[in-house]
């Protein structure tokens, strides 16, 4: 064992036997006097108090990230999975686009670490030492095998487990086999805690952010579509409603987005006149 794991491993010692006693660190403190503590316990205050200033939910999962390739020294790769209204996933924000593409395998199968922690019926954590050899995930875990990553230890994220908000998952990724240790384990279970807390006081501003962002939205969606119900009407003579009638059947037979087929016959107000 090298000195720097043998620090680290004395030091994570040393900082969970010292919770709710009278040597915890004060992590809404500043950082003075940190110079006494292991490597763990400063790398875990300073990313408390990163956290806890954060003002929204992105820029709190973007210090989660940064904090795990920090604080866990096998992880190469890290992202986190979060769960949409309808039941999706999506991938707001990762240290590579290669996470993207090896979450987005879990999202299309419905099999994967990720998608399994996320789940609020899920497990908490799920992890796997040999990706090359585990058949928990075929698709995810070929996929992950030929990104070159060996590894995977994903563990919840519960902004509000009694509320409305959604579960998440922290997705680290090694490209080593059998790379994570049971103390990575533990700081990554630590790490997410740290993070769902964050997140929980950030969830009303964000909430608030959120549903402006929507209205926006909604109100940019109903005028590009009032505006190709127009131009339907003009060229074809239509009522309104025949017009809107003409936008609708065609976004389902084409398998396109109301608003996003409402865009091109603004764009082009030729483009339905073969319908």
């Amino acid at each position: 064992m090298s000195d720097d794991v043998r620090e680290w491993e004395t030091d994570r010692e040393r900082f969970v036997g010292a919770q709710g006693s009278s040597e915890s660190i004060d992590v809404a403190g500043d950082l003075d006097g940190l110079d006494e503590a292991g490597p763990l316990a400063r790398q875990f205050t300073q990313l408390t108090q990163s956290l806890l200033s954060a003002s929204s939910v992105g820029e709190v999962l973007i210090q989660v990230i940064a904090g795990a390739r920090r604080i866990i020294p096998a992880v190469h790769l890290a992202s986190v999975t979060l769960r949409d209204t309808d039941g999706s996933f999506h991938t707001p924000v990762e240290t590579d686009p290669i996470a993207v593409e090896l979450d987005q395998v879990q999202y299309r199968s419905g099999r994967g670490p990720c998608v399994e922690s996320a789940r609020r019926d899920g497990p908490a954590m799920a992890i796997a030492d040999d990706l090359a050899t585990d058949g928990r995930w075929p698709e995810f875990a070929a996929a992950s095998v030929r990104a070159g990553f060996g590894s995977i230890l994903a563990t919840s994220l519960m902004p509000d487990r009694t509320g409305a908000d959604l579960p998440g998952a922290l997705n680290l990724y090694s490209r080593g086999r059998t790379a994570f240790t049971p103390s990575d384990v533990d700081r990554a279970l630590l790490l997410a805690t740290h993070a769902s807390l964050a997140l929980a006081t950030t969830a009303a501003v964000s909430a608030a952010d959120l549903e402006r962002s929507q209205l926006k939205s909604a109100i940019a969606s109903r005028d590009v579509i009032g505006q190709a119900k127009g131009i339907l009407m003009a060229r074809r003579g239509l009522t309104a409603d025949d017009a809107f009638d003409v936008l609708r059947r065609t976004s389902q037979d084409i398998n396109v987005k109301l608003v996003d087929l409402a865009t091109t016959v603004t764009q082009r107000p030729d483009a339905l006149d073969t319908r």
